[in-house]
């Protein structure tokens, strides 16, 4: 067989493809598998990184906010998507797939759209609760569409069948031991808070979070380890002077740019602070962990505040919008929370409760129906 996969633009569209395709591989070794992105992208590093071959196709979004300088990339935008059907054409017929998946980012729309045009089998999968325009727009055209959660039928066209899948899990967010991973991260007999803003940071999370730790970091009761993201690490440990944190060689608080032990850090935790991605959320789910979750707003459609009301509305985490965050209402919020353990485990277990910890499978058994059945076997 032989699997040809669009993803682009962030770690949420890409990682699902990547996730797939390792246990398509796992499964069918002898599977051909080929990823399709734009040169520029995060997908042209990740995808090489993950020990798979790599077609470039430029393409890239457009601008909602009239500027000259928006209408300047939004003509280069254009000019990218003329080239882009006649590009998608080419990778398909070279490389012949029986089948083509996406996972969302602009690059899905013409690599699918073009599949299907050339009577290849198609498959698209939403990770959010409120589908991104290439979703509604492929829903036209592909095979199947499978989506992480229910809800996200609300936003898409009637008429066609929808197949809830979940989102990939890492094995390791699923096999990690607690009490293995608080004894390693030294966290002890005291609570874990675990918080983070993304890769690149979040200037209003680091500052709120700098005063969660500053209100908290005398009482020696919580082991605070957070990420700063990119942008975060000059200036969150000048958060923490202004605010009088001796952080260095603290024991109670653990300061890093990323966090690349999340299966560990997420077993050990016993609260999580962090943005509302796809991805985080189901992670959170699978590892059944109370979470304040903060959407950020300058995501597309507000997807983020979507996802987070899904988990909201069945008391599985707390919702602070970014508009209403403060550290003081933070450090409420956290105090209000770690003062009630009860409440906490209640939280959690709600969380696991809308867990789908066998997406990967579910995705694959979809994937095997018309990539087999198209390969003739």
């Amino acid at each position: 067989m032989r699997i040809l996969f669009a993803c682009g633009g962030t770690a949420g569209h890409i990682n699902p493809a990547l996730a797939v395709a390792n246990t398509i591989q796992k499964e069918l070794p002898d599977t051909k598998i080929l990823f399709a992105g734009n040169p520029e992208g995060m997908e042209a590093r990740l995808v090489p990184k993950a020990g798979y071959p790599f077609a470039p196709i430029e393409i890239q979004g457009f601008q909602r906010q009239l500027n000259w300088r928006n209408i300047k990339y939004n003509t280069k935008s254009a000019l990218y998507l003329l080239g882009a059907s006649s590009k998608a054409r080419d990778i398909i017929e070279d490389f012949s797939p029986d089948l083509v998946m996406g996972t969302g980012g602009y690059v899905s729309g013409p690599i699918l759209r073009a599949a299907a045009k050339l009577g290849v089998k198609t498959i698209t999968h939403e990770q959010n609760a409120f589908p991104g325009v290439t979703t509604k727009l492929l829903t036209r055209y592909v095979d199947k569409v499978l989506l992480a959660v229910a809800e996200a039928k609300d936003h898409l066209p009637a008429g066609r069948e929808y197949i809830v899948t979940g989102n990939p899990i890492r094995q390791e967010i699923l096999l990690a031991d607690r009490g293995k991973a608080r004894e390693e991260l030294g966290v002890g007999g005291r609570l874990c808070l675990l918080s983070f803003g993304g890769s690149l940071g979040a200037r209003r999370i680091n500052e709120a979070i700098a005063d969660v730790v500053a209100h908290f970091v005398a009482t020696g009761r919580i082991h605070h380890i957070h990420a700063t993201g990119q942008y975060g690490t000059e200036l969150f440990p000048e958060l923490l002077l202004k605010r009088g944190v001796a952080w260095r060689d603290n024991p109670h608080i653990d300061i890093r740019e990323y966090i690349d032990n999340m299966p560990q850090c997420l077993a050990a935790a016993d609260l999580v602070i962090c943005r509302a991605g796809a991805l985080s959320i189901s992670e959170l789910q699978a590892a059944g962990r109370p979470s304040i979750l903060i959407p950020s707003p300058n995501v597309a459609a507000n997807h983020q505040f979507h996802n987070a009301m899904v988990l909201a509305s069945k008391n599985a985490a707390v919702v602070i919008e970014e508009k209403d965050l403060t550290g003081k209402h933070l450090c409420k919020v956290v105090r209000e929370l770690t003062a009630d353990p009860q409440e906490l485990e209640n939280i959690g277990r709600n969380a696991a409760s809308l867990a789908i910890i066998d997406a990967n499978e579910r995705i694959c058994t979809e994937v095997y129906s018309l990539g087999i059945k198209n390969n003739g076997i």
